[in-house]
């Protein structure tokens, strides 16, 4: 399915959703005579690569050709200042409680016009890569901001004749107009002193007003994306999805869903020292089908931290472009990057697709598994949700702490439990849409679910490897679930140091604390964002059934 490009001239009026207000005063920016189009990917190298403050490094980009770079291309550095992470608090939501669209019109209105006095770069990009579902999108910056262009060509689909035809066989999605999004990242406004990134989600338009950082534009794109996806049958997901056929021909779809930070990249890159034919389909964004539970990647490329990865990792081979990270030159001379986070938190590059070598587009074969990656001290490394309902409310309650990707408001605790419903903060529709198709993938398609804790299990640290040990015995098949407690509903995996003691009062207080927390989020849900977000009752019932 395909976003509609065109309309026909009795199709312009008043009823058509690509028409209104916040829309219609977005998408008129892009056709002013202050305006360049740029869309190939070649020439947005070539801009990005001279624009002021670039830094182009003596390390080149991997195969360029095979990613439609010109040969010889090098490796971008572009730093931004302060901010370097995504800032929850721009965000304004039409459909919220509280949001006057007349009102925030009026700010878009006057950073339009403020466009006049620049040179503005418009470039479109596909987000979904098969004929099942591949949306058309819009961008709109300032001249200087050809590395942000460049960027997000880079982690979308860039506009080739391949995808043009892609484009034009798949199904029109009824009236769902393509995507258009305006950024201007040195716009300000007193009422948004720290920026604002609207959207309005029904007609597939954003405008990212005072915010430098590339990430900002990644997930804007893709909250416009996950909420069209969401109205025309799929589960939106932010999380990774690989596929692992065992030796015997065996194969286990599973998605990882977490945060960044939580681990979700690691599990989905993981190779396991070739005990399996590993197939990616990506490690960030994708779709599952509610009718036949297959899944579609939204992004070619991978938008990973930096930090885990020194100089000498071989996974920066398949860097493309770096942000927020130093430089250096080494013993011979040569300009390269300095990573592991120690200029700033959040170091972030763009690596090419073929960082995965076995990755594919769309997989056919229904998800298996889907694992919620949570950080719960009260939690074994893993556990497993028997109940479809309880699996569902379980990921409406994913427990984790923010990440270095977050800017986060003065006085927010980095390190506090927080609930991010299915570690996906980018959603515009009600919650309940997320938990009725989830639970059907547990309940109609017998997906099975567990959650994994990649944090600390009460004081001891649990590595990375005895998670990819748990991912192995799910694929395996060799784990045997024992009953948690009296908790119905939950089974766990015995790991050997990370054993609860059910003896323990004050652990099994622990837990029980743990959902009580669940159960005190679920309710604050019927009056956060005018109920909104609230759930349907038998999430409730099934975090109460397991207090009885």
């Amino acid at each position: 399915m395909s976003t509609k490009s065109n309309f026909k001239r009795d199709e312009i009026t008043t009823g058509n959703r690509a028409f209104s207000m916040s829309r219609t005063t977005l998408e008129t920016a892009f056709y002013g005579n202050n305006v360049r189009k740029v869309t190939d990917l070649k020439e947005a190298y070539e801009m990005a690569k001279n624009t002021t403050g670039t830094i182009v490094t003596d390390m080149p980009v991997y195969e360029p050709e095979k990613i439609g770079l010109p040969k010889g291309a090098n490796i971008l550095l572009f730093n931004d200042g302060e901010t370097v992470g995504r800032f929850a608090g721009a965000r304004v939501i039409l459909g919220e409680k509280g949001v006057v669209e007349a009102d925030v019109a009026k700010v878009l209105r006057e950073a339009v016009y403020n466009t006049r006095y620049k040179k503005m770069l418009h470039t479109q990009a596909y987000i979904g890569l098969d004929e099942d579902f591949i949306i058309k999108a819009n961008l709109l910056v300032p001249e200087t901001y050809e590395n942000t262009l460049y960027n997000w060509l880079l982690n979308f689909q860039y506009i080739t004749k391949e995808y043009d035809k892609m484009y034009a066989r798949s199904r029109e999605i009824g009236d769902e107009p393509d995507i258009y999004i305006v950024s201007d990242p040195d716009f300000r406004h007193p009422k948004y002193p720290d920026g604002l990134a609207y959207f309005d989600p029904e007609h597939n338009c954003a405008c990212l007003l005072g915010l430098r950082y590339f990430g900002e534009h990644k997930k804007g794109t893709l909250t416009l994306a996950w909420s069209i996806a969401n109205r025309n049958g799929y589960a939106s997901c932010h999380g990774g999805l690989k596929r692992a056929v065992r030796k015997d021909g065996h194969k286990h779809v599973i998605g990882v869903f977490g945060l960044s930070g939580s681990g979700k990249s690691t599990l989905t890159h993981a190779k396991h020292d070739g005990k399996y034919d590993v197939t990616v389909l990506h490690d960030d964004a994708y779709i599952i089908s509610s009718e036949n539970g297959s899944t579609v990647a939204l992004e070619p490329s991978y938008f990973d931290k930096t930090q885990d990865y020194p100089l000498s990792s071989p996974d920066n081979k398949f860097l493309i472009t770096v942000q927020n990270c130093g430089a250096t030159r080494d013993a011979d001379g040569k300009l390269v990057l300095v990573t592991e986070d120690i200029r700033n938190g959040n170091g972030r590059a763009i690596k090419s697709k073929l960082w995965a070598a076995n990755r594919v587009d769309k997989m056919e074969e229904p998800i298996n598994t889907i694992i919620w990656l949570m950080k719960d001290h009260t939690l074994p490394p893993v556990v497993k949700i028997k109940d479809s309902t309880l699996a569902s409310v379980m990921g409406a309650c994913l427990a984790t702490k923010r990440s270095s990707a977050e800017k986060l408001a003065e006085g927010v605790d980095a390190n506090a439990l927080v609930f991010e419903p299915y570690a996906n903060p980018f959603r515009t529709y009600a919650l309940e849409q997320d938990f009725n198709k989830f639970k059907a993938l547990f309940k109609d398609r017998g997906v099975d679910c567990y959650i994994v804790n990649t944090g600390f299990f009460l004081d001891k640290k649990i590595p990375k490897e005895v998670t990819i040990g748990i991912l192995e015995s799910i694929i395996d098949e060799t784990a045997k679930p024992v009953p948690f407690h009296k908790f119905k509903g939950m089974e766990y995996m015995e790991v050997k140091g990370f054993e609860p003691d059910f003896k323990d009062n004050k652990y099994i207080d622990l837990v029980k604390g743990s959902i009580q927390n669940r159960i005190n989020y679920v309710e604050s849900l019927e009056d956060f964002k005018g109920g909104r977000d609230k759930l349907p009752k038998e999430a409730m019932d099934a975090l109460l059934e397991l207090l009885k």
